[in-house]
């Protein structure tokens, strides 16, 4: 492969351990290179393990460089820490390939699984791609080996896979995998013992698998729960499949009830927690906008319905927790505002004996006046009220009652509710309230169908040429207190920290 001008420079994946996994590509490559370089521990006696899966596809005459890496299970002799240790052998080795690279020699860089997927060569690449000519062949993974040797289909159809480092935090670590549908960690060795509790936080040890050394003679696959812990290396994982079994559990004696909350539209808005019972849930509840923006789960059943049932809708959800099951009963933004969670707990008030036993939890969301304010900037960001001007359910006299003390004390106002095909006079008598109290200038913030790609619009107005007609159900106005600001040229709406003081 030798030529005249500088050599080129390959990093070049292996695979996870059997030579048999190397790709015709990387064989080719490994059987011409003029130097093969390759990581080394320390003390070392078999060559390394990626020299080892490649060793038989190695001339006899090829020039090899060992990159003997600082040890990582003591404390580093080096004065600024293993940080500062292995930020040098990568400049080190980097700067021995180059010798050989500006002699005009072909260099290979062996990686174990595959190069650029927590491979060791990406380090070299960062250092020498932008001065030489560089090609990356890619390896077969190591948690592909490992799913091949457990047996074990990760995802199917639309299931997304997350891959997570077991260096994580425990309670990071829990989060991920209690969200994802599938999941791989990657990384043990003395982080296994956190791993396997986080698997148990996130309640998906029971359907985990250890596979220990992929694809060589020593691979081992264990249920993540029987692993003994002192016995792991490094060159382990754990393999989290699709709970694809889950609709087939026996129902509890009593089951539980969630009331989750969505956001105000679309994934990007749902919190971990509220992704976890989702996923857990055996049935879902709830208006049918709602319930449509859930992904599928085979075999979870849905019950949607229209939006005027809440206690049907409650009462439904309650029934089926005592019969075992367990519920999500979904909400738009967060269930305890003006939502889900109230119409679930009056049930349950109603009815206690005939519910006993059933757990009841409120999975918060983001509310819809937390992303309108955010659109513009910090509305709400002093003392603010929140007012519905819905008269459904309470009496439109008690609604302006609220509307004139909250405007009288000076609050910033958050209106859900403000107007409906056939409900407009109640948001002509608001704003002619709201005008009693504030000045024409007072910023009103017009926030329809936030979250919404295709619907949304966010305006600012002045209360003064606040138009009614501009305003429908899905829209949540925001009304400025007498400090509330507009900032000139961006247009960002706050209301300070601070409120002058009162004679």
């Amino acid at each position: 492969m030798s030529g005249t001008g500088p050599g080129r420079l390959y990093g070049v994946g292996v695979g996870p351990g059997d030579p048999e996994l190397v790709t015709l590509k990387a064989h080719r490559l490994i059987a011409a290179a003029d130097v093969i370089a390759f990581p080394i521990a320390p003390r070392s006696t078999t060559g390394g393990v990626a020299r080892s899966i490649a060793a038989s596809h190695m001339r006899p005459d090829v020039i090899e460089v060992p990159m003997v890496y600082p040890i990582t299970v003591e404390e580093s002799d080096h004065p600024g820490g293993y940080e500062a240790a292995i930020v040098d052998f990568y400049d080190e080795s980097a700067a021995a390939l180059a010798v050989h690279l500006d002699a005009g020699r072909d260099v290979v860089v062996l990686c174990e699984g595959d190069p650029f997927f927590y491979g060791s060569y990406m380090y070299i690449h960062d250092r020498l791609a932008h001065r030489y000519v560089t090609e990356v062949v890619p390896g077969v993974t190591s948690f592909s080996a490992a799913s091949a040797a457990a047996g074990t289909p990760l995802v199917k159809r639309d299931d997304v896979l997350t891959i997570l480092p077991g260096t994580l935090p425990p309670d990071v670590l829990a989060t991920r995998l209690r969200t994802a549908e599938a999941a791989v960690v990657m990384k043990l060795g003395r982080t296994f013992e956190k791993v396997r509790d986080a698997a148990r936080a996130a309640g998906v040890a029971d359907r985990a698998q250890y596979v220990e050394r992929a694809s060589s003679e020593r691979e081992q696959t264990t249920p993540l729960l029987d692993v003994d812990a002192a016995t792991v290396p490094y060159m382990s994982l754990v393999l989290v499949p699709t709970d694809w079994s889950s609709t087939a559990r026996p129902p509890a004696a009593v089951g539980s009830v969630a009331v989750v909350g969505l956001g105000p539209a679309g994934a990007q808005w749902l919190t971990p927690e509220a992704q976890a019972e989702l996923a857990a849930a055996d049935v879902l509840i709830g208006y049918q906008t709602y319930v449509d923006r859930v992904p599928h789960r085979p075999g979870q059943e849905r019950f949607p319905t229209d939006n005027r049932v809440e206690a049907d809708r409650a009462r439904h959800a309650l029934e089926l927790a005592v019969a075992g099951r367990r519920v999500a009963v979904v909400s738009s933004g967060d269930p305890g505002i003006f939502a889900m969670a109230t119409a679930v707990l009056e049930v349950l008030d109603g009815a206690a004996d005939e519910f006993a036993g059933v757990d009841v939890r409120i999975v918060p969301g983001l509310s819809a006046m937390q992303a309108a304010a955010a659109r513009v900037g910090a509305p709400l960001g002093h003392d603010f009220a929140v007012v519905s001007l819905s008269d459904i359910l309470k009496p439109w006299p008690v609604v302006e009652q609220r509307l004139a003390a909250a405007a009288a004390a000076d609050f910033a106002l958050a209106l859900y509710n403000p107007a409906s095909k056939t409900r407009r006079e109640q948001l002509d008598r608001a704003v002619a309230i709201l005008r009693e109290h504030r000045a024409p200038s007072t910023p009103v913030v017009i926030a329809r169908a936030v979250g919404d790609p295709a619907a949304e619009t966010v305006t600012v107005v002045t209360l003064g040429e606040l138009d009614p007609d501009a305003v429908d159900m899905r829209t949540l106005l925001i009304v400025g207190s007498s400090q509330t600001k507009t900032i000139a040229g961006s247009g960002q709406v706050y209301t300070p920290r601070t409120y002058p003081p009162t004679a």
